[in-house]
Formats: C-alpha cells, sequence, structure tokens
C-alpha cells in the first residue's frame, strides 16, 4: 500500500504493507472519472451503456393478429351451434400479414381468411386454425358444428410491450437481443456513455514486436491482448508504443500530454515492480494525485498500480508484465473500473462447485485459470488447472472462466462452492 498525506500542493508518500483486494477495489469507486454522453442510432448500439431507462413508445404487437393460419370469426356467433344444429360462415375476404384489414360491415355468421401475423377486424375475436375448417362444397362457406371459445390464436395488440411500459433500465450493457427490441418497437436512437479512451504503453528493453527474435527478447502480446479486449470491454484502444528503459522522462512528457488531451485512462504493462528499470511509480508519484495505491495482496498481479489525477478526469493503472499477470489485473481492476464509471451496477460472481482441492496463502486473492463444466445432474462444477504460474499460457489458453480464491481462507476443499468471472464480458449479461 502507499499511504498519501497532502501538505499544501505537495504530496509526501510512504510505503506500507500491501492492502487487499477489497480495500482496492474500495479505492476504484470512490476515484470516478466523468464520462461524457452521446446519443446514437440504435444500430451501433452493441456493448454500450445507455444513461436513461428506455421506455416503450408504442404497443407491440401494435393491432391484435393472427398467431396460425385460420379463420377468424365472431366466438358468440356459435353460442348455438352444435353437431346437430352446424351452421355455415360466409367467407368475405383473405387477409394476409401486412394487408389492410378493413371491412365495411360485418354480420352475423361471416368470417375471414386470416395468414399468420394479419391482423383481425375488430368484429372478429377467435380463429379456428385450418387444419380445423370445413369447407363447403362452393368453397365460398365454412362449416361450424360446435362452440368456439373466444380470443383462441390470437396475439392481442400490447400483449408483448405496452406503450409507455419499462424495456431496459439505465446502465445496461446493450447486446444483440436489445438491439433486436428497439428496432422491432421503433427506437431509434439511445443516449449512451461515450467510448472510453485507453492509451497502452508497454514496457522493457526486452519487448519486440517482430515474429522472429532473439532468445533473450519477448514478444508485445499485452498490447495486442487488450487491443482485441476493446469490443467487449467499451473502450476505444489507442496503441502508445513501447517504453524503453531509459525512456523515463519520455514518459513523463507523455503523461503531462494525455492529461489535456481527449485520453481518459493511461495503462502500463510493466516497469511497477521494484526493480532497476522499474520507473512507472516514480513517475506516476511526480504528479498531483487524489487517489493512489500500488501493490496488492493479489496472485497473480500483486505490483499493480493505480493513480487518479487530481484536477483532471483521468486515471493511471500499471499493470504487470507478465502475460497473466497483466490480464488478471485488468480483469478485475481495469474492467469494473471501467464498469463503474460508465454507470453499470456491480459485477456479482455466480458460483460452482470446486472439484479438486486447493490451497493458498490465506492473506492473498487468488485470480485462478480454471475449468467450468456441468455434471450430468446440471451442477455447475469448476476445476483449477495446473500452470497457475503468471507467465505460463497453456492453462490461460485452456481455461474458460477465472475462479476467485478470496482473502482470508487457506484450504479449500472439493465440493466447495467458489465465485466464479467470465474470462471476458461481464457476468452481468448472464447472471442478473
Amino acid at each position: 500500500e502507499i499511504g498519501v498525506r497532502l501538505v499544501g500542493s505537495e504530496m509526501c508518500i510512504r510505503d506500507r504493507k500491501m492492502i487487499d483486494y477489497k480495500k482496492a477495489k474500495n479505492i476504484l469507486i470512490k476515484s470516478k472519472i466523468n464520462i461524457k454522453d452521446e446519443v446514437i442510432n440504435t444500430s451501433k448500439s452493441l456493448n454500450r451503456i445507455n444513461v436513461l431507462d428506455i421506455y416503450c413508445p408504442v404497443n407491440y404487437p401494435a393491432g391484435t393478429n393472427a398467431a396460425f393460419d385460420g379463420f377468424a370469426i365472431n366466438s358468440k356467433d356459435t353460442s348455438t351451434i352444435s353437431k346437430k344444429s352446424p351452421k355455415e360462415f360466409k367467407i368475405l375476404k383473405s387477409i394476409s400479414a401486412g394487408d389492410n384489414p378493413k371491412l365495411n360491415k360485418v354480420k352475423k355468421f361471416q368470417t375471414v381468411e386470416v395468414m399468420t401475423g394479419a391482423l383481425i377486424p375488430k368484429y372478429f375475436d377467435t380463429i379456428i386454425p385450418i387444419e380445423k375448417i370445413v369447407f363447403t362444397n362452393n368453397k365460398k362457406s365454412i362449416v361450424i358444428n360446435e362452440k368456439i371459445k373466444t380470443n383462441q390464436h390470437i396475439r392481442h395488440a400490447g400483449s408483448d410491450y405496452k406503450k409507455k411500459e419499462l424495456v431496459i433500465n439505465k446502465g445496461t450493457i446493450i447486446q444483440p437481443s436489445h438491439i433486436l427490441a428497439f428496432k422491432t418497437l421503433g427506437i431509434k436512437s439511445i443516449k449512451v456513455k461515450k467510448k472510453l479512451n485507453i492509451l497502452f504503453f508497454s514496457t522493457g528493453n526486452e519487448i519486440s514486436n517482430n515474429v522472429d527474435i532473439a532468445d533473450w527478447k519477448v514478444r508485445n502480446s499485452n498490447s495486442h491482448y487488450i487491443k482485441s479486449l476493446s469490443n467487449n470491454f467499451l473502450f476505444n484502444y489507442i496503441e502508445g508504443g513501447i517504453l524503453r528503459d531509459k525512456d523515463e522522462q519520455f514518459f513523463k512528457k507523455q503523461i503531462d500530454k494525455n492529461l489535456r488531451s481527449k485520453i481518459d485512462i493511461i495503462v502500463t504493462s510493466g516497469a511497477v515492480s521494484a526493480g532497476k528499470h522499474d520507473f512507472i511509480p516514480s513517475v506516476v508519484k511526480k504528479f498531483n494525485l487524489s487517489n493512489f495505491f500500488k501493490g496488492v495482496a493479489i496472485r497473480p498481479g500483486k505490483p499493480i498500480l493505480f493513480a487518479k489525477f487530481k484536477g483532471s478526469e483521468k486515471a493511471f493503472f500499471g499493470l504487470p508484465g507478465n502475460p497473466i499477470s497483466s490480464s488478471a489485473c485488468f480483469r478485475f481492476f481495469v474492467y469494473p473500473y471501467i464498469l463503474n464509471i460508465l454507470g453499470v451496477k456491480e459485477e456479482k460472481p455466480f458460483k460452482a462447485k470446486l472439484k479438486n482441492s486447493f490451497f493458498k496463502k490465506q492473506n492473498f486473492t487468488r485470480f485462478i485459470k480454471a475449468r467450468l463444466t456441468t455434471t450430468h445432474n446440471g451442477n455447475l462444477e469448476i476445476k483449477v488447472l495446473k500452470g497457475q504460474e503468471s507467465f505460463r499460457i497453456k492453462s490461460f489458453v485452456e481455461s474458460n472462466i477465472w475462479g476467485l480464491f478470496k482473502h482470508g481462507q487457506s484450504n479449500f476443499k472439493k465440493n466447495e462452492l467458489i465465485d466464479c468471472y467470465s474470462p471476458i464480458g461481464s457476468n452481468i449479461n448472464i447472471f442478473k
């Protein structure tokens, strides 16, 4: 943990022990930056966050229509009908979906043929499916020999959505199902939070963008991973390049520059620990900060750094350099922070039974690469995979879920319930 004490315009920072994950999350919650709104076409709203409750502008269905192909009648006309006393109903016309259903005048014992989706003229209140129809020889009438119930095979106007009924609450991550609803209901545009602009820097002399590299070099995978998340994680990715070991002053100038730009969050990968070339913390501390922490009791990723720049709607995350540490810290620090500042409710885990026992240090929170499966009777199970070290990517490829093993507990026994988080996107989309 880094303790912060303001003295005039100076900030004195002293190192302490690492803070736990819960305290780090509370600091993030209190460190919101303001993101402006914009109005966009609903066809382009996928994965955006609506800032207002959205209400239905019309009744849906707009008019009472047929759920089956058949013949529409007035059920009252059949009140005295029986097999011994059948009645012919004259066919007035055939109405298909999209046809104007208007009729000048309807008399007793008359009917109209309706196709699925066709609007039903006002006089009629029930439908006899085509499979049950008996025609007269000239096929200009149908024969009914039983009493017919009202409201059979009919979709009533407003039976799905009524005008002014709530469609979705504010702070919803827009999904394809929402877009289908918007277009069906005639909702052309909505107000959403603007997409965040995230500037990302990799760090280190060893980082290379080349495919063929020497053994002492490392391919620049972290930037590609985070860039690939941009569509699911609600932000615009901006590549800042690679900061080399002697780029301390250059990095300070980059922060100065981007505090006056449209960048919302600066993210770095690497150079946040306590090594000779780990200059990220010392550079960030030179700025006037309102909130700050460095070092959280987690694995992987404990050197993680966060800062909010005072007097500016800008934030900073320093992620560790190891690929799994970087991805875990993005998932459990940066992503929840993004959801919070965009007005989305807090993400909740879902539970799964542990298949294999697990041990960790009591005072650490562990983010575990795991495999989620379903038993034959429908129970969710989570298996801790081998190879949890932060440099190992094989287990990350084999995993399909993050397991969060909480602070304050060492031994986790088989069948114990474990908190689970989706690897990308949000649990909010599935578990509300």
